[in-house]
């Protein structure tokens, strides 16, 4: 069966020291097996402390990064080689095994034309270099694709999944997110099927950010094909409440949420779970 987790984002709206002992504590109290932990694009990270708090509350944790403007990767490669070759060791330290989000670009970097062959090239070169360096240290790393008005660069699994064929490296691999497949794929179902094992990690959230299952996404479709391909990795709840007000702006909460964040987290976990024993037991 996958783990179920959340993004400490379900509790706290950035990584602080005593904001992070907080999240690690709800998520275990609200029942999660995992908390996903978005590295602070400065990598000011105490990597040994929050491997303890997250020992004393007998919960796993995987890490994610986004890149920053000034690692844009098609633009500054090696400045995003660096930053993502540091975050890999904080991983390392971690005691953990794998590093996904939006690693191939800056959120709402854009160029004003589509991916061009030599930036894909580029890309493909840099991501090359980190899988045989993440090799070293038994880490799997895995891109995330997001929708067009955040990106231009890997909007849908197709693209990380060709190059993933093309590096053919067995540790680089695909994270997805149901709130950007369900803007940019045809359907829930064919991304999944095509990436087999090599999806690595999953984001789930409803089309409107809110309570999953109240939306408008082919939970289905989705579950169905994970069950397909046996997935058994983390599904981790990526959600959010306009209750944590300094989420509003960045994630486009322009409208009161529905649900405060403990509801809202403790309904999706309800959901997933039932989606899981729904098609995992068929």
């Amino acid at each position: 069966m996958p783990t179920f987790g959340t993004s400490y984002l379900s509790f706290i709206p950035y990584w602080t020291p005593e904001g992070g002992e907080y999240s690690i504590r709800k998520t275990a109290e609200y029942g999660f097996d995992m908390l996903e932990i978005s590295l602070p694009s400065n990598l000011e990270f105490n990597a040994k402390k929050v491997r303890k708090q997250l020992s004393n509350n007998g919960i796993e944790a995987r890490c994610s990064l986004n890149l920053p403007a000034d690692s844009h990767m098609p633009l500054y490669p090696e400045k995003a080689l660096a930053l993502i070759k540091s975050a890999i060791d904080i991983v390392s330290e971690m005691g953990g095994d794998f590093l996904g989000g939006v690693l191939h670009s800056a959120i709402g970097s854009f160029t004003g034309t589509p991916c061009t062959i030599n930036e894909r090239e580029t890309v493909k070169q840099v991501f090359t270099e980190l899988a045989n360096y993440a090799k070293d240290h038994r880490i799997t790393i895995a891109p995330e694709p997001i929708n067009r008005y955040e990106s231009y660069v890997f909007t849908a699994a197709d693209e990380v999944l060709d190059m993933i064929e093309e590096i053919d490296l067995p540790n680089i691999g695909l994270h997805i997110d149901t709130f950007h497949m369900n803007i940019e794929e045809t359907n829930l179902y064919d991304p999944i099927i095509r990436a087999g094992d090599k999806l690595k990690h999953t984001h789930i959230t409803e089309s409107d950010r809110g309570m999953t299952g109240e939306g408008n996404v082919n939970w289905d479709d989705f579950f169905k094909a994970l069950s397909e391909i046996n997935y058994q990795g983390p599904l981790v709840l990526e959600n959010f409440s306009s209750e944590i007000k300094e989420l509003v702006g960045p994630t486009s909460l322009w409208r009161p949420s529905k649900y405060n964040s403990e509801d809202l987290a403790k309904g999706s976990l309800q959901f997933m779970k039932n989606m899981v024993n729904k098609w995992y037991n068929t």
